[in-house]
């Protein structure tokens, strides 16, 4: 028997009457500009960087070089990269690809803005420009934060064999964290230092990358199948970016170890109300507050699974803002994107469904990471040939985690987060005790 098309509904709580429906209408288009804009830059950038990747194979076949061009120096300013490109160099053609990636977060907060503008829904127009004046103050801070010492012959004497694993390896992240709402940069950092033995700085510079690629990969499919809750993650950012913001000025003089143990004990213990909900399907039992009417974050979603739409209220906004703010700081004091912290924040305190939580956090990350973004690129710690195998790889990875997740239960997601956010709080306390 053919099961007729899911459709979204409204929340009968927060949305009655024609106005509800004209506003249902005005936030349905602006998904489908936003899920336009996040497939384009993807696609795009994905091709810049793989004609980088083939020059660089081509140029090593030809021995035009005495050395392999993934040991040579890479460009780490936007001019450099723009003469590199003009003279025909592969980095610096990768290089362009991966700039185009970080920059599409930060398209689709400027168009957003156009959109809601077209849409005349003012409100929104207001909230997300002051997301937008927030990455904007965050990149100047970011500008001339000089070179560091990460070593250019990272990989010098590296077979083909050796990228195609680091392919692999992110593909695996980026399939996890489109599933449960990480940016699959907690599994990068380790995989990279661990396991193929790179340095901390070239690790995280690929973590920022991978949390950018699966935020932009994922939200393009969660947010043109209407899982994502557009206005939830759209109010939200203000916060995970302005604390994003104050964890990159903070960075310097705060105690790191310190912050991985105190994450690492937070996240464990967040483990537990989850363990004690770990069978449940649907929240129940819960009412919008007075936040949530304001700023009509209610809404509704269709469940493949469950065969039906699925409307959801929201509460405990404030908490849920409180909460947005300390993991944008945790993002930004830690380089990582911080996704656990904002689907807990989400799940159990806002007390929405955890397929909404997941989707809406991958649909934020790209722009907590992207507020960190640049500082780590002019700091050259964004190494073309490992951040291009692990783009690619997590953008890959976070297509078919979209294509796998509505076919999922929100019991058993919860299911796969809570291991992995047991598994990050060790790794976290780990890190932190050296």
């Amino acid at each position: 028997m053919t099961r007729s098309p899911i459709t979204p509904v409204l929340e009968p709580s927060a949305k009655q009457g024609t106005h509800g429906k004209q506003d249902d209408q005005l936030i349905r288009r602006a998904e489908l500009v936003i899920s336009y804009v996040l497939r384009g830059g993807v696609l795009l950038s994905a091709a810049i960087v793989v004609l980088g990747i083939a020059m660089t194979l081509y140029n090593n076949l030809m021995q035009r070089s005495h050395a392999s061009d993934a040991s040579q120096a890479f460009p780490h300013t936007v001019g450099s990269v723009l003469q590199g490109v003009l003279a025909g160099e592969a980095q610096a053609i990768i290089m362009l690809g991966l700039l185009l990636l970080l920059a599409t977060p930060v398209i689709r907060v400027a168009v957003s803005i156009i959109a809601f503008g077209l849409e005349r829904d003012w409100r929104y127009v207001g909230i997300t420009s002051l997301v937008l004046l927030i990455l904007i103050v965050s990149f100047l801070f970011g500008l001339g934060g000089g070179r560091s010492s990460t070593p250019e012959q990272v990989l010098a004497g590296q077979p083909v064999s050796y990228f195609a694993l680091v392919f692999v390896g992110a593909m695996g992240a980026g399939l996890v964290g489109a599933l449960v709402g990480l940016g699959g940069g907690i599994f990068i950092v380790p995989l990279l230092t661990l396991v193929f033995g790179l340095p901390i700085q070239v690790a995280i510079g690929a973590s920022i990358v991978s949390v950018i690629a699966t935020s932009s990969g994922a939200a393009a499919a969660y947010v043109r199948d209407h899982l994502t809750n557009l206005r939830i993650g759209m109010f939200l950012e203000i916060a995970t970016t302005l604390g994003a913001l104050c964890g990159a000025l903070l960075v310097a003089v705060a105690p790191g170890q310190l912050l991985f143990v105190v994450f690492g004990m937070v996240l464990a213990i967040s483990a537990v109300p989850l363990l004690v909900r770990i069978g449940e399907e649907l929240p129940t039992g819960v009412t919008n507050d007075r936040w949530a009417r304001l700023l009509a974050l209610a809404g509704s979603y269709p469940d493949r699974r469950l065969g039906r739409n699925v409307s959801y209220a929201v509460t405990r906004v404030p908490l849920g803002v409180a909460l947005m703010y300390v993991a944008g700081l945790i993002s930004g004091l830690l380089g990582i994107g911080s996704g656990t912290f904002k689907v807990l924040a989400m799940d159990t305190a806002m007390r929405l469904p955890l397929k909404v939580s997941t989707t809406t956090s991958n649909f934020m990350i790209g722009v907590t990471a992207v507020a960190s973004a640049l500082i780590y690129f002019e700091r050259g710690a964004i190494h073309p040939m490992v951040a291009a195998p692990i783009a690619l790889g997590v953008l890959v990875g976070a297509v078919l985690g979209a294509k796998l997740l509505p076919r999922l239960s929100n019991s058993t997601v919860r299911k796969i987060f809570v291991p992995l956010l047991l598994f990050i709080a060790v790794e976290m306390l780990i890190r932190g005790l050296g």
